[in-house]
């Protein structure tokens, strides 16, 4: 899923994980991380606690490489908490790899965190000035200086004052000396759930990783509250007043999340199927065959047969085991980073009407050599539906997505989109069809699609950003 994704101009998000109560808590927690590897691949850490002493694993690449040597059944503790982080242009480093641990007054803790504060440069920019010294140039550092600097000695509390000091999306577990805390932003953009395992639990960005290690789900993280999970049970504790309605990010459903994930309370593959169909109402093709672009928008491309009756078909197979860094031959030409992802079933295609359904298109760039591809290997016609609006403003809650000036929804009307592609028809499911595929619409973002941003933002304020504006520092090595 995310390296198709990286590929053509996203810039993914994160995942994280804890255990809690849970024997080899550190391995479970690797284990959950595998589970949740298509949330980011740059680099995953595991910080584990075992009577009040701190193990840290981190490294850069994928879990799996990462966690293949460093014998995590052998790391003590009972309460863990990792983190996958996601691909960004810069600022690549050991340091910038969560979980951040740090050591103050309080005792020790160790934080991970999803999603993007919006207000992180301003916040940081006054921490600087009042002597507060960063160790990197993640936003999430902004929430251990403000809880460092609060009166009170109790987590909980300072995490709280913290909390209500910041802007934007944020999902956090927090590893304590004796138990792990979780907390949701009050827009809860960014998924968060608690699960069962044993007599102890576990928190996830997503029910995958539940459902690896053998948890039964509990619940969501609801917008607003701080979990705190340890020895004597779960307790829970309204932060931050819940905003009303909540602005879950319609991407996780679109395809950032797993389709055998549960998230905002629907099945991932259930609301993309409704997608697919009501894509295939709004923008039906005369056509031989349906074909997905693989792995996130199988469920929508199923959804588009299964309404308009035109069989589905496995005409793209993609590569799973290609890195991002290869060695692209000069003689390979300007199409092989496509075609190094995903090869053509010729027999499918040629000579077929084809419609090819894709979750979003970015730049657009991917998806025209992807009509090229398709081209050579025999297809007739080719039709393009998108299981989602034009993308027409970025992301400032989460997702590194490109400026407005490289988005083509933003640079393009869709008939020159369809002319840039080169395909006989181009169709994106209405904002109107995509909210009639959830459950509850009004608990939704779609300022990507609308430029209409729940809460205000700082153009500057992603990660990349603050990267860029400390470059010379520690994220510019």
């Amino acid at each position: 899923m995310s390296g198709y994704h990286h590929l053509k101009g996203w810039n993914e998000e994160c995942g994280v994980f804890a255990a809690v109560g849970v024997p080899q808590a550190a391995a479970i927690t690797a284990l959950g991380l595998h589970a949740l590897q298509h949330r980011g691949q740059e680099a995953t850490g595991v910080v584990a606690c075992d009577n009040g002493r701190f193990h840290v694993v981190k490294g850069i690449g994928l879990v799996s490489d990462v966690y293949r040597d460093a014998d995590l059944e052998h790391v003590p503790g009972t309460l863990a908490i990792g983190h996958n982080r996601y691909s960004t242009a810069g600022g690549l480093t050991l340091e910038n790899t969560q979980p951040l641990r740090v050591v103050y007054r309080g005792g020790s803790l160790a934080l991970a965190h999803n999603g993007n504060l919006t207000n992180a440069r301003e916040v940081r920019s006054g921490l600087e000035e009042s002597g507060s010294i960063f160790q990197t140039t993640l936003d999430t550092e902004v929430f251990l200086h403000l809880m460092a600097l609060s009166g009170t000695d109790v987590v909980e509390d300072a995490l709280v004052e913290a909390a209500r000091q910041v802007q934007g999306a944020y999902s956090i577990v927090v590893l304590t000396e004796h138990s792990v805390i979780a907390l949701r932003d009050p827009h809860g953009f960014r998924p968060l759930c608690i699960g069962r395992l044993g007599d102890g639990y576990v928190v996830a960005s997503e029910t995958c990783a539940l459902d690896l290690v053998g948890a039964e789900l509990l619940r969501e993280v609801e917008p607003g509250e701080m979990v705190t999970i340890d020895p004597q049970g779960l307790r829970s504790r309204r932060a931050i007043a819940a905003a009303e309605p909540a602005q879950h990010c319609i991407f996780e459903h679109i395809y950032f999340s797993r389709p055998d994930s549960v998230v905002f309370g629907d099945t991932v593959d259930r609301v993309r199927r409704r997608i697919g169909r009501r894509l295939a109402e709004e923008h039906p093709a005369e056509a031989d065959v349906v074909i997905a672009v693989p792995d996130s928008s199988n469920s929508i491309a199923l959804g588009y047969a299964e309404a308009s009756g035109v069989p589905f078909e496995l005409g793209l197979i993609r590569n799973h085991y290609v890195g991002r860094t290869f060695i692209q031959p000069s003689q390979a030409g300007r199409d092989f980073g496509v075609r190094v992802k995903f090869n053509p079933v010729r027999e499918v295609l040629e000579g077929k009407r084809v419609v090819v359904v894709d979750d979003s298109i970015v730049r657009g760039t991917t998806s025209r050599k992807l009509v090229r591809l398709l081209r050579r290997a025999g297809a007739r016609e080719v039709h393009f539906r998108v299981g989602s609006p034009p993308v027409t403003h970025p992301c400032f809650y989460g997702i590194d997505t490109p400026s407005r000036r490289e988005l083509i929804g933003a640079l393009k009307t869709i008939e020159e989109i369809r002319e840039f592609l080169g395909v006989e028809s181009l169709g994106y499911v209405s904002i109107d069809g995509l909210l009639a595929a959830e459950r509850e619409p009004k608990r939704f973002c779609r300022a990507c699609f609308t430029g209409n941003y729940p809460v205000a933002i700082d153009p500057a304020a992603s990660k990349l950003g603050i990267e860029q504006q400390t470059r010379g520092g520690v994220g510019a090595r």
